[in-house]
């Protein structure tokens, strides 16, 4: 069977890790797992069960493309983009709950006689969910909801709107029949117990993000990729690497030419400012990133040779100061052409 020509080497141990790390902050309640994008590009299928296996029961994609892969492994799961018409069939199977959104979204699912699902309330991000208003005004009464949710704008920093969301949030207690409600994301489950209620919902921290800097010591990396030499080349003193020129050779220099690049995920973002590591190593990106193809500085390890495999340094935190990327696109950019490599 032919094998990729690079790999994501992903640590089991250090996502069980996470999600307990995060269950333990969570204090009396429960820690839930957003798993959407693919588990943010990690293999939803495969992620899950890892969580499922650490004792994770609450399960987060955005669409019924998402619910219907982790239909197999019989999760209890919530579809955070609510439900369509044509998602009808597929929610009305019971695989996951809706996340109702709007009046629209309501109003079907009363007309199908839906059971369970759960409401999405809007407490200021103005982006999905309910008014608190239409929610006081009983939209929602005679619903079968399980969790009333509604997410957090400005969790990753100290500021007024955080306590203006949970006041909202917190007023809506017992105004519905729900069962339970979840505010937290990642970075909500360290503002304090106010803001956990009765259900969490990490997504970035589980991946190894560092949404808030004080949960760093928490929080292991969950994924490192690697890529193998295709070649290695000495380039002379004056001579340039990669696309417009933009690294020149100040002596004569030992590179490889690494089968990773943009369209893997290592973005244009990395080119002159990227580091790839062997056996403790750090070696230099230098040039333009291309599509395909990435080149390192290696004098420092004469022993490399076409064909090994070569570290790609990812520590998500550190990735996104020195690129301006966000760590959500960094962990979701990486794309599908890499061999999954799961630690026991």
């Amino acid at each position: 069977m032919t094998t990729a020509p690079l790999r994501l080497q992903l640590d089991t141990q250090a996502l069980q890790h996470n999600w307990r790390a995060l269950d333990r902050m969570s204090g009396r309640a429960a820690c839930g797992a957003a798993v959407k994008a693919d588990g943010y590009g990690l293999g939803a299928v495969a992620v899950a069960t890892r969580l499922a296996q650490a004792g994770c029961r609450d399960f987060f994609v955005s669409n019924w493309l998402e619910a219907e892969q982790l239909a197999p492994l019989g999760l209890s799961v919530s579809v955070l983009h609510g439900v369509r018409a044509e998602d009808m069939a597929a929610a009305l199977s019971g695989i996951a709950r809706p996340v109702l959104n709007t009046p629209a979204q309501v109003a079907r699912w009363r007309r199908a006689g839906g059971g369970a699902c759960d409401v999405m309330v809007d407490t200021g991000m103005n982006r999905l969910g309910l008014s608190t208003a239409e929610i006081g005004e009983g939209l929602v009464d005679g619903l079968a909801i399980d969790t009333l949710m509604s997410h957090l704008a400005c969790a990753d920093e100290d500021g007024p709107m955080n306590e203006r969301q949970r006041a909202a949030f917190a007023g809506l207690s017992g105004r519905t029949s729900a069962r339970r409600m979840s505010l937290a994301n990642s970075a909500g489950i360290a503002l304090g117990d106010g803001y956990r209620f009765d259900l969490t919902r990490p997504g970035l921290a589980l991946y190894g993000g560092v949404p808030r800097a004080d949960m760093a010591p928490e929080l292991r990396q969950v994924v490192r990729p690697e890529a193998q030499v295709i070649q290695q080349r000495l380039v002379r003193a004056g001579e340039t690497v990669g696309y417009d020129a933009t690294w020149t050779a100040r002596v004569d220099t030992e590179l490889a030419i690494l089968n990773i690049g943009y369209a893997d995920g290592y973005l244009r973002a990395f080119s002159d400012r990227g580091w790839a590591n062997l056996d403790g190593t750090s070696l230099p990106v230098i040039g333009r990133v291309s599509m395909d193809l990435l080149v390192i500085e290696t004098g420092g390890v004469p022993h490399l040779r076409e064909g090994d495999w070569v570290a790609i340094t990812l520590d998500l935190p550190s990735a996104s100061d020195a690129t301006g990327l966000s760590q959500y696109e960094l962990l979701t950019s990486l794309g599908g052409r890499y061999d999954s490599c799961w630690s026991p």
